[in-house]
């Protein structure tokens, strides 16, 4: 007898490899969902994270905590000593720098932790328009531009070397030529 078909050695063996091969793709699907899943979790975390970096416009020493959905998140903001920016006599303001670091965590083993540097003038510390570094001034005079005194476009937000405009309702000198 010479039919042409299959013995059914050979079909039980098609079938195992068949077999083998779907488990092993259905698992790599399965693998890359998980991965998806984990990926979104830490993109969500990380823009949490990001947001609780942001909202500290005024740092000030300290830790506070909470939650937002499923992730928990710890912010703690420190004051790094820095006397190498203290006042000098050619260093108006004294600055203070602060260490902010968030740390988000969700499920039982996953955080992600973000870490920034803020920095702030130290007002205790910034001598007011007009007196000299290193000596006892007077507080600053409510209601006066801040800057004023000091060289044009610094510490007034503006680039260094433009001039801010007057106020509305005031007159400027002509420029000479």
């Amino acid at each position: 007898m010479n039919d042409r078909g299959f013995t059914l050695l050979e079909v039980l063996v098609a079938l195992a490899i068949l077999g083998v091969a779907v488990v092993a793709s259905i698992q790599g699907f399965a693998q890359g969902l998980r991965l998806l899943k984990l990926a979104g979790d830490h993109q969500e975390a990380m823009l949490i994270a990001d947001q609780k970096l942001r909202e500290v416009a005024g740092p000030q020493e300290g830790h506070d905590e909470g939650t937002e959905d499923r992730f928990t998140w710890a912010r703690t903001v420190s004051r790094i000593p820095t006397p190498e920016l203290g006042l000098s006599p050619t260093r108006r303001v004294a600055w203070n720098v602060f260490q902010v670091s968030v740390e988000v965590r969700w499920d039982a083993q996953r955080r992600v932790e973000l870490t920034t540097l803020r920095t702030l003038p130290d007002v205790a510390q910034t001598p007011a328009p007009g007196t000299t570094p290193g000596t006892p001034g007077t507080a600053p005079i409510p209601g006066t531009a801040p800057g004023a005194g000091t060289t044009p476009g610094v510490g007034t937000g503006l680039p260094i070397g433009a001039t801010p405009r007057p106020a509305p309702g005031t007159s400027t000198p002509p420029r000479r030529r």
